[in-house]
């Protein structure tokens, strides 16, 4: 009864949402490059333009976007599969009204579901169909047998790497490795952490100019983010850096790359929620 009233209150209050939900799964090809960190502030800047966002930490075991936030998330996705909860009732509120869910202690417990817990599983992440512009996949490092499933389901990948040697290497592996997979699949990329916007602005088009050549795959160009010292200041205080100091180099970089993103993506198809549930049905079925 009480969720009924839940779902209705969320069509009173935005009754004129009728869209649906693009799924962004964020990437990197390494851990420590500041992945969780950017796609949240990248989620919470798009907030700021007016969409309704949602971010599932399915970083199992590892996420930190909790942390980030200051957040302590009660239940998580398996906790709603196994003691019949819905979907509204693990969704957590971050800052700015942002909706948080937390994965769980591993993409591997997946693999463990029965069929009626999958079912229940697709169900239930359908429910965000209308109720979201985005939702964003904060994905763990690199790539498993578990999580590249979902990562090919998402209607778009976001890479994220640093201008470090060792983080480009493996950011152009996880590029291969998806487009392998799906020759079709969109892909972005960000530089995180550069210490000029020379420096970041060269480390992404020598990446997208070696994906081009080696791959034939064109990646979109989002721009780069400043290696400052706010960040680090932001992350003490668990507190989005956009929030933490919306004026500073880094917030206002992101601001530019958000409104860049909103940009290129307003010339896009139209795409539907229920093309990721079906994708990532047929993946988890299948397994």
């Amino acid at each position: 009864m009480m969720n009924d009233q839940a779902e209705s209150l969320r069509r009173i209050v935005n009754p004129h949402h009728q869209g649906s939900a693009k799924v962004i799964a964020v990437v990197s090809g390494k851990g420590g490059v500041g992945k969780s960190n950017v796609c949240l502030n990248f989620a919470l800047t798009l907030r700021d333009t007016g969409k309704e966002v949602a971010i599932i930490d399915m970083d199992m075991g590892m996420g930190n976007l909790d942390i980030l936030m200051g957040v302590t998330a009660s239940h998580h996705i398996i906790d709603m599969l196994k003691n019949q909860l819905t979907i509204w009732d693990i969704v957590e509120k971050g800052p700015k009204e942002i909706s948080y869910l937390a994965g769980g202690s591993g993409l591997s417990e997946f693999v463990e579901l029965n069929s009626e817990q999958l079912e229940r599983f697709f169900t239930q992440l359908g429910a965000l169909e209308h109720e979201f512009d985005y939702v964003f996949l904060d994905m763990g490092a690199g790539a498993t047998k578990e999580s590249i499933k979902f990562i090919l389901a998402a209607h778009e990948v976001l890479v994220i790497t640093t201008p470090e040697p060792t983080a480009i290497t493996d950011a152009y592996a996880m590029v291969k490795y998806i487009h392998l997979e799906d020759e079709d699949k969109q892909l972005s990329i960000i530089v995180n952490r550069a210490e000029t916007t020379r420096e970041g602005d060269q480390t992404a088009t020598n990446f997208t100019r070696v994906t081009k050549q080696f791959l034939d795959k064109e990646i979109q160009l989002l721009g780069s983010l400043p290696d400052d010292r706010t960040v680090s200041r932001a992350v003490k205080a668990q507190t989005p850096f956009v929030l933490f100091a919306p004026r500073s180099e880094v917030s206002l970089a992101m601001k530019s790359l958000v409104n860049h993103y909103l940009g290129e993506s307003s010339n896009q198809l139209t795409i539907s929620f229920s093309s990721f549930i079906r994708s990532i049905r047929s993946r988890l079925v299948k397994r």
